[in-house]
């Protein structure tokens, strides 16, 4: 069985989309209906914008979105049997399985990644990259710190977990984990605590809007970053979106419990390869490949 994959935020790079704008017409039409949609040419900044203006969230998310859908709409018999995505990735994926019109997931996607810069600058906040620790290590030391927050945001794979939390909670983290054995406690050049309770206005204002979009049935099954195994229920599935900002990206899990539910292929849709190499960590047999 074949799974998609769709990336989340950090899989950009400068002059992303451009060779699939200049040599289908049909992705030129979507990426100019995007352009349309937002009120401004984010087609410039991806195609010839610095890495600086893309790192912007209110750019990224909706970049990396269009990337990811616009390849999964032009390709040639595109027919997933399950979907998946790495937090952002997971409005990717639901358009890529018709959950969500292209317009509405767009939609959705500039008002996630406006929301959350907002909550940014509420509370000044950051993650880091915890290697070479036990996800159980990791768990226990974010609970021992009380007086900052500090939780679990991205299981990304064994021996790579995300944490998040306010600057301070961060930093003293980050020692902690060293001392316990870490490789690497790696800061990471983010605007903020994603998947964290810090990111609590931006769920507010989501859930607004994601219960106000109409969702339909899916073509296939997606495997959400808050539950973990496969989902077609549209309620379900909006349940699960709304959660997400403030809960963990489990995407070990996902992948696990998409191989014990058949897949053996993964596919990554959308820039990098940054899945494909947390898949292959995740389970080595798996056959992965991009679009």
């Amino acid at each position: 069985m074949k799974a998609f994959i769709f990336p989340g935020q950090g899989a950009q790079f400068p002059g992303m989309g451009k060779s699939l704008y200049e040599e289908n017409t049909e992705a030129k039409a979507l990426f100019e209906k995007a352009n349309e949609l937002l009120g401004f040419r984010i087609t410039d900044i991806m195609f010839d914008g610095s890495e600086e203006e893309l790192k912007q969230t209110k750019v990224t998310q909706p970049a990396i979105f269009l990337h990811s859908v616009i390849l999964a709409k032009t390709t040639p018999d595109f027919a997933p049997d399950m979907v998946a995505g790495h937090s952002l990735g997971e409005f990717s994926a639901l358009v890529a399985n018709g959950a969500l019109a292209f317009e509405d997931g767009l939609k959705l996607v500039y008002q996630r990644a406006l929301a959350m810069q907002e909550a940014c600058e509420i509370n000044p906040s950051t993650m880091a990259a915890i290697l070479g620790l036990s996800d159980e290590k990791v768990e226990e030391i974010c609970k021992e710190i009380t007086d900052e927050i500090v939780v679990p945001a991205n299981y990304n794979c064994p021996g790579q977990l995300v944490i998040s939390g306010s600057n301070k909670g961060i930093e003293v983290a980050c020692i902690k984990m060293k001392e316990a054995g870490a490789k690497r406690a790696l800061p990471l050049p983010v605007g903020g605590a994603f998947h964290s309770p810090l990111m609590e206005p931006a769920r507010e204002k989501l859930q607004k809007a994601i219960e106000e979009t109409e969702f339909s049935s899916p073509t296939c099954p997606v495997y959400q970053n808050v539950s973990t195994t496969a989902v077609s229920n549209v309620e379900v599935i909006k349940n699960n979106l709304i959660m997400q900002l403030t809960a963990p990206v489990k995407w070990t899990q996902s992948v696990q419990n998409m191989v014990k539910d058949g897949a053996s292929q993964f596919v990554e849709c959308g820039p990098g390869k940054v899945l494909q190499g947390l898949v292959k960590k995740i389970h080595p047999e798996a056959e992965v490949s991009s679009i």
